[in-house]
């Protein structure tokens, strides 16, 4: 397991643990909106292969201790209601660690990403896993820049990532 999972640590709301694969199906119906995924260009059209691909990745990551997407569980009903994580990325040929995030759309616009968000900037500064931390997000994607500028990041560049046009947030320990 990597050292950057939030393996037992709650919000107000989350509970955060390691993902299994047997979360695959509760995690499947996000590949099934469109909208989840339409800024980002390159993943398979088929809903089942872009999962497990992110499955593959996930588990790749975890034995590979290059950090990895937490499963967010609602306390009170135990229900799946997205995936969050503190993640090895490289960004023009740096190595950064980034706060990733992504709800179930039933669960969308209800606070849960910036919940998890900011649970994993203060657990990898708590942590010192970096002085800084960065969000790699879509030049078009609105709704995960809104959660960046809350999380207190802010817009350092632009630039491309895996053949997609993003924008590079990024928040400083205090």
């Amino acid at each position: 397991m990597s050292k950057y999972l939030l393996e037992g640590q709650t919000t107000e709301r989350l509970f955060f643990r390691s993902i299994q694969p047997s979360d695959f199906d509760d995690w499947l119906p996000f590949y099934h909106e469109p909208k989840s995924t339409q800024y980002w260009d390159g993943l398979p059209s088929d809903p089942v292969e872009a999962c497990q691909l992110q499955f593959d990745r996930i588990f790749e990551r975890y034995e590979n201790d290059l950090g990895g997407m937490n499963a967010l569980v609602l306390q009170e009903t135990g229900q799946l209601v997205g995936i969050c994580g503190l993640l090895v990325q490289t960004v023009d040929q740096m190595e950064e660690l980034e706060i990733g995030y992504s709800v179930l759309p039933q669960f969308w616009q209800q606070g849960f990403a910036i919940e998890a968000a900011q649970k994993c900037k203060e657990f990898a500064f708590e942590h010192h896993f970096a002085d800084s931390l960065i969000s790699i997000i879509h030049v078009d994607n609105v709704p995960s820049q809104k959660v960046a500028l809350k999380n207190g990041m802010h817009l350092q560049k632009t630039t491309s990532y895996k053949d997609n046009p993003v924008h590079i947030f990024r928040v400083d320990r205090a």
